[in-house]
C-alpha cells in the first residue's frame, strides 16, 4: 500500500506564492505519476498539474505559466510551486499517485486559502 502526506498550505494573498509538497512512503514502484488536484467548495475535484517519474509533466489551463510541479524520485516527493496566487486558487489541494495499471491513491489534503 502506498500512503502519501501533503503539506505546505496555509493563507497567502492574491499575487503571493506557496509550496506544496507531498510525500509518498509504502510499496512504492519506481515509474508512476504524481499529481495535485484541487476541489473548492461547491466544486468538482479537478486536475491541477502532474508529473511522470522521467519528468513530463501536464498543467491545467487555470494554472499554466503560474504553477510548476517537480519531483524528487529518491525522496518519493512531488512538490507544487505556486505563483501569482489569485483568490479563485482557494481549495483544498491534493496529492495523487497513479500507476498506469490503474491503481490510485490520494493523500488527505491540504488547504490553501488566497485573500483578495
Amino acid at each position: 500500500q502506498v500512503q502519501l502526506v501533503e503539506s505546505g498550505g496555509g493563507l497567502v494573498q492574491a499575487g503571493g506564492s506557496l509550496k506544496l509538497s507531498c510525500a509518498a512512503s509504502g510499496s512504492i514502484f519506481s515509474i508512476n505519476t504524481m499529481g495535485w488536484y484541487r476541489q473548492a467548495p461547491g466544486k468538482q475535484r479537478e486536475l491541477v498539474a502532474r508529473i511522470t517519474t522521467d519528468g513530463s509533466t501536464a498543467y491545467a489551463d487555470s494554472v499554466k505559466g503560474r504553477f510548476t510541479i517537480s519531483r524528487d524520485n529518491a525522496k518519493n516527493t512531488v512538490y507544487l510551486q505556486m505563483n501569482s496566487l489569485k483568490p479563485e486558487d482557494t481549495a483544498v489541494y491534493y496529492c495523487n499517485l497513479a500507476y498506469v495499471r490503474g491503481n490510485v491513491y490520494w493523500g488527505q489534503g491540504t488547504h490553501v486559502t488566497v485573500s483578495s
